[in-house]
């Protein structure tokens, strides 16, 4: 377990060490106002971290700290129950309780409360979410943005320091799931209270999360704003379980704090160094790159001749293969250079819009000329 460093901006400070048979989590991180994604493979630990954190499981070792109070130390002694914590959970799947009321189901964690008190908060949660009306049902009579909102409220009434959120959209059907995604955005922009949200899903880390933590393997691997982590993996490792394409291999020609040379497939590339994290390998040093599809620009056959002045990393070949993906294409290349393939049966994939497969009329021509600015080849630390 790494120690982290805590500054005044910091409202959750985890520390924790678990081991169960066959597997060891060894998390540290911290985060400050918004949502933090855990973002991994299934197996990661992202769960067991959350699990810890509501103080369903204990760490061996390990310390939690949420808005400044202590909930574990497990040196020095300290652990809260988990209902002195003050946080909410939405379980995987809601956990609704089908035998109580929408309004009984909002108020189960206000039973200490007066009922005076409890019935105002009650009303105040089903406003806020745009269930008025809607106490006297029962879940199973509502529809899935409507026991979405009923799980959050019942977090919620509490008024919690910090929200968690276990996998909440992973039970629903893809059309479901990307319309409830953007209400839960919504949700927890109103409401402003800061939340850890676990997924597998990066597009929904991504649109969820203000931060985001990648699990592997029990560990923390990278811990980044979504922005830095999209253009900045910090590893080809990431880039892999972040999803990314177009990861490749090459050897260094040159590389200087602005700019990297990289020998590939016969070519030579030219790529922008990091600004804020110059990467200076030395020259014939092996490195990992990617290139991301939709950055790719195929070459107009009707505006004459490819000028290597305007057209940066000139590349020739084929499409080999293609796939329709609704609003774009997937077209996947094998350049002219002899040598094999990059990446299975191709060198690239490159993604176009309909429209411009249209345009282009690119069933009808296989062969094109690419072009690459130097700004979208990605170098990857090793």
């Amino acid at each position: 377990m790494t120690a982290t460093a805590l500054n005044a901006r910091d409202r959750l400070d985890v520390r924790l060490r678990k081991q169960l048979p066959g597997f060891t989590l060894d998390v540290a991180w911290t985060a400050g106002d918004g949502v933090v994604a855990l973002f991994g493979p299934s197996g990661a630990g992202k769960t067991l971290t959350l699990q810890c954190l509501a103080g369903l499981v204990r760490p061996d070792i390990g310390r939690i700290v949420v808005d400044g109070r202590v909930c574990v130390d497990t040196a020095a002694g300290i652990e809260l129950a988990p209902q002195q914590r003050r946080l909410g959970y939405v379980f995987q799947g809601y956990a609704l309780f089908p035998h109580l009321t929408v309004a009984a189901n909002v108020a189960f964690g206000l039973r200490d409360r007066p009922r005076a008190e409890r019935d105002a908060r009650v009303r105040t949660v089903l406003a806020r979410l745009g269930l008025d009306g809607l106490g006297e049902r029962w879940p199973r009579d509502l529809s899935g943005g409507q026991r979405q909102r009923v799980a959050l409220g019942r977090a919620l009434a509490i008024d919690p320091a910090l929200l968690l959120l276990d996998e909440p959209l992973s039970a629903l059907d893809l059309p479901l799931r990307q319309a409830l995604r953007e209400e839960l955005r919504r949700i927890l922009e109103d409401w402003a209270i800061p939340a850890v949200i676990v997924t597998h899903d990066f597009t929904e880390a991504y649109r969820l999360g203000d931060r985001i933590v990648v699990y592997e393997a029990g560990h923390v691997v990278q811990d980044a704003p979504r922005d830095e982590l999209l253009w900045r993996p910090a590893s080809e490792s990431v880039a892999r379980i972040i999803g990314i394409r177009n990861i490749l291999h090459g050897i260094v020609v040159k590389a200087v704090p602005d700019r990297i040379q990289i020998r590939w497939r016969g070519l030579t590339l030219e790529a922008v160094n990091s600004p804020t994290h110059a990467y200076l390998p030395p020259p014939d040093a092996p490195i990992a790159f990617f290139i991301r599809p939709e950055y790719v620009r195929l070459i107009r056959k009707d505006r004459g001749p490819a000028d290597p002045r305007h057209h940066m990393n000139l590349m020739a070949g084929v499409i080999v293969a293609q796939e329709d993906w609704g609003t774009t294409w997937r077209l996947r290349v094998r350049l002219d250079e002899p040598g094999s393939p990059a990446q299975g049966d191709c060198d690239l994939e490159v993604e176009v819009p309909h429209l411009v497969y249209e345009i282009l009329e690119i069933d009808q021509d296989r062969r094109w000329q690419f072009s690459i600015h130097r700004g979208s080849i990605h170098p990857l630390p090793s």
